[in-house]
């Protein structure tokens, strides 16, 4: 650092001195420049003045006189002397002091006489500096032609010169030495400074001594690019060792926790030299408009949470639709995106659908079709020719884009997410028999009956049977899954290990239920009070008073039970009205996908349902519930699950439903109730949860008066068991079930097809 020092200083040095003496010989250079032209101005002035009394006396031949005028112009300041030459150059009148100064001739007089042309000179005469200045004067018939002499004395243009250059050496030498006692002080107080105290911070960050409150670098603005990556590295160092403390704690106590740090090393291990694809509707960023700007968005997803890890691991691929209005403006000619931003580690593809597919394939057929579908919430499916097309369409886009990843990769694996894509497996399978192929389906699969509904079912069913392992929530879905095969097309299943034989292919199907991540360390430290300081906050910022409070947190969607749940509210408060004024329920509703007609209308029936109730029961200020109909960020939901008595999960039909679970894992504290749907996945697993059918409206409301008078030894008792739960079964066991399983797949490949396998066969598709 000293050294650093010395050599700014220096440098610094040298370059203001050079500076200081350029910009000092310019301002040198035109101060004698004006000196002179001052000087020589005077001199003209001086000699046409002169010339006109001179001249009559020239013609006269009056010597005398013209010696009196001449002497008499003599006394002026700076003026050496005045003097008349004819044509031999020798001196018709001159000064006294002109005398020895004016022995020998100089140049500019006979070139005057010569050229009969105004001259002007600086001329040295020994140690005299003088100016002359020559103008030929009219021609006389008794002298010939004369010349005018006015010679000034030009020593004291050097004498200011002089001081000049001493006074600008002056001046660079307080400027240098200010310069460098403000560089010293700029040294230590913002660069020295700041290094010392961040050296003392990584010294500390070695030590263990930080604590994730002080991760970020302090006091390191100036460097700022650095900080930041001096911040990223702190941040990986503390997760590095809090992962091996954790490894360490869960080893001395026999437990196995599922981590991102160990999902990655899992897949690296599981997937050796093989490379992983994802696909997905929804990707991982998106690129947004924010002004002239363009932002980077993540939006808030648990797959994001769980397949990140798998990818990072293995510089694997994600194929996703680009539904950012900037996200073309952010890929290369490929539509290809390495992500993360700040620290890349895998890559984004990008599939482009036009308004009109993207209207028929997700839209319409996945969501106006299949969603009712599958989800048995009494809502009639809705089937259009037209829709199907843009489905089959979309698949064949996306498999394009899967196929053109894959290409010179031997033995690659394709995860599938969701039922957008029920017919991508075959579609690969077909042009690379080689690829490991798996689809997850996230949503519930209804029975045999239900699901021949579609007028496609077996294009369908025949498109998830390209699939090596087809993944569902629980069980029941399996099996269902497996009925409606049976009864379906032609195929051998094999019963006891819930596998499909079809085409001389086999295909697994199994439950991978799906979880959230569960964070060991609360983001904000809990306190014995901090549920009530939370409450008491967000009832502020609600304008409501309270002593209970309830919260739900769903999509606007029919099949979520809102209007079942806002009876059952209702009802409660009718049989227990010693709550009325006292219990308030916060909905955070996310409107989606409000353009189908269905959805627009619930959005209005929530909100009319909950202004009918409230309009019955509320005072001057409570009412019983609140409706927050806008997007909100993890972190604002997670406020809500922090304050609440209680957290209603009332689907009519769910998969899994992972609010659930988003609840259990914000608790910290060991408090709160989760009234849950027998009818959602989850309730497979959080059995200690207060377990309702939405559909009666009585017992929901008894259930949420159990939930609110339960002993808080009792609900600490509870919440610990579910937390458990949640806990060894989180998001990262999911996905590294997943990828073991799908790892696990025989490839049963003759010989002599191996050579055929088409892996740059995406044109082909239709």
């Amino acid at each position: 650092m000293r050294l650093l020092s010395v050599r700014l200083i220096l440098s610094l040095i040298f370059a203001v001195t050079l500076v200081s003496l350029f910009s000092a010989y310019n301002q040198v250079r035109g101060e004698r420049r004006s000196l002179r032209n001052d000087l020589e101005r005077r001199a003209a002035v001086l000699a046409d003045s002169l010339a006109g009394n001179v001249e009559p006396y020239l013609e006269s031949g009056s010597l005398k006189k013209l010696q009196v005028i001449v002497d008499r112009f003599s006394n002026r300041e700076r003026l050496a002397g005045v003097a008349i030459f004819n044509e031999k150059l020798e001196p018709i009148a001159q000064s006294s002091g002109l005398t020895q100064l004016m022995q020998a001739r100089p140049g500019v007089i006979a070139q005057a006489i010569a050229s009969n042309q105004t001259q002007s000179a600086f001329v040295r005469e020994g140690k005299a500096a003088l100016h002359i200045y020559a103008l030929p004067l009219t021609e006389t018939t008794h002298q010939g032609r004369a010349v005018l002499a006015i010679v000034h004395e030009a020593s004291y243009i050097q004498a200011q010169t002089a001081r000049l250059w001493r006074e600008t050496f002056l001046r660079v030498l307080v400027q240098v030495l200010l310069i460098v006692l403000i560089t010293v002080l700029i040294v230590r107080w913002s660069i020295a400074g700041p290094i010392a105290r961040a050296s003392q911070w990584l010294r500390a960050l070695r030590a263990g001594k930080v604590g994730s409150a002080s991760i970020t670098m302090p006091d390191f603005d100036l460097l700022r690019p650095l900080a930041r990556e001096m911040t990223s590295i702190a941040e990986s160092l503390t997760a590095a060792r809090s992962a091996a403390e954790k490894e360490a704690q869960l080893r001395q106590a026999g437990e196995s926790s599922w981590t991102s740090d160990r999902l990655a090393v899992h897949v690296r291990s599981k997937l050796g030299n093989s490379r992983l694809l994802i696909v997905s509707n929804r990707e991982p960023y998106s690129h947004v408009r924010s002004g002239k700007s363009i932002e980077c968005v993540v939006p808030a997803s648990g797959l994001v949470t769980a397949l990140e890890p798998v990818l990072r691991a293995c510089d694997g691929t994600w194929i996703a639709h680009g539904s950012g209005d900037a996200d073309r403006d952010t890929v290369d000619s490929h539509d290809r995106l390495p992500v993360p931003p700040e620290e890349p580690k895998y890559t984004l593809r990008r599939v482009w659908l036009t308004k009109e597919e993207e209207e028929g394939y997700y839209y319409g057929f996945a969501n106006e079709g299949l969603w009712p579908l599958c989800h048995i919430a009494h809502t009639r499916p809705i089937f259009r020719a037209a829709d199907w097309q843009h489905y089959r369409e979309a698949n064949i886009k996306f498999a394009r884009a899967v196929l053109e990843e894959m290409h010179g990769t031997e033995e690659p694996m394709l995860l599938v997410q969701d039922y957008h894509f029920a017919l991508l497996p075959r579609l690969i399978k077909r042009k690379r028999p080689d690829a490991r192929v798996a689809i997850f389906w996230h949503i519930p699969w209804p029975n045999s009956e239900s699901f021949g509904i579609c007028p496609w079912q077996r294009e369908l069913l025949d498109g998830l049977l390209g699939a090596d392992v087809i993944g569902f929530h629980i069980q029941s879905h399996c099996t269902n899954f497996l009925q409606t095969v049976d009864r379906t097309l032609e195929c051998r299943i094999d019963w006891e290990h819930f596998a499909i034989n079809r085409e001389g292919h086999r295909t697994i199907v199994k439950p991978f239920p799906i979880s959230v991540d569960f964070p060991e360390t609360p983001e904000v430290k809990p306190e014995q009070d901090s549920a009530y300081l939370e409450r008491a906050a967000l009832l502020r910022e609600l304008g409501v008073d309270a002593l209970f409070v309830g919260v739900g947190v769903d999509r606007v969607d029919y099949t979520k039970g809102i209007l079942e749940r806002f009876l059952a509210i209702e009802r409660m408060l009718e049989k227990h009205p010693g709550y009325q004024g006292k219990f308030v329920f916060a909905q955070i509703g996310a409107p989606s996908r409000t353009h189908i007609k269905r959805y627009h209308d619930l959005l209005a029936d929530v909100e009319a349902e909950a202004e009918r109730i409230n309009w019955r029961f509320q005072s001057s200020g409570w009412k019983p519930i609140v409706f927050l109909k806008r997007h909100f960020s993890h972190r604002e939901i997670l406020r809500y699950y922090r304050a609440a008595d209680l957290c209603m999960v009332t689907a009519l039909h769910d998969g899994m439903n992972l609010v659930a679970k988003e609840f259990i894992a914000a608790r910290h504290d060991e408090q709160g109730v989760l009234i849950l749907s027998r009818f959602t996945g989850a309730a497979r697993e959080l059995l200690d949860s207060v377990l309702v059918n939405p559909y009666d409206i009585e017992s929901t409301a008894d259930a949420i008066c159990h939930a609110l008078e339960m002993s808080p030894e009792e609900r600490a008792a509870r919440m610990r068991r579910l937390r458990k739960a949640v806990k060894e079964q989180n998001i990262y066991r999911w996905a590294g079930n997943l990828v073991a399983e799908l790892c696990e797949v025989r490839l049963e490949l003759p010989e002599e097809s191996k050579p055929k396998i088409q892996v740059h066969a995406a044109a082909q598709l239709d």
